[in-house]
């Protein structure tokens, strides 16, 4: 079981990235998957997640508007839109997958079994 992040970098204040997580060993449709960042100094948090169940979606305050969780199931891939990127959102960035959990869509940290390898997002000019 492996997630792969891609897509971070550099970007100004503004601008947009999309996150992308390439999943190999299980089929992320059947499962609850989520994006999750943790910045310098802080505690890792939840972004976005989204139930496969019923396609619930959580979005944290601080992005909410700006930032769209998608699966697609045919490329076994979950992504986020980030739009109008901050530099509060600068943070390095994990895809993450609930295997054994109620896949609500919700994102409590424990709930999620399976982590991607991080990619970082800096927003700033």
């Amino acid at each position: 079981v492996q997630l792969q992040a891609s897509g971070g970098g550099l970007v100004q204040p503004g601008g947009s990235l999309r996150l992308g997580c390439a999943a190999s060993g299980f089929t992320l449709d059947d499962y609850a998957i989520g994006w999750f960042r943790q910045a310098p100094g802080k505690e890792r948090e939840g972004v976005s997640c989204t139930s496969s169940v019923d396609g619930s979606t959580t979005y944290g305050d601080s992005v909410k508007g700006r930032f769209t969780i998608s699966r697609d199931n045919a490329e076994n891939t979950p992504y986020l839109q980030m739009n109008s990127l901050e530099p509060e959102d600068t943070a390095v960035y994990y895809c993450a997958v609930e295997v054994w959990g109620p896949n609500s869509g919700s994102c409590p940290i424990y709930e999620y079994d399976y982590w991607g390898q991080g990619t970082l997002v800096t927003v700033s000019s």
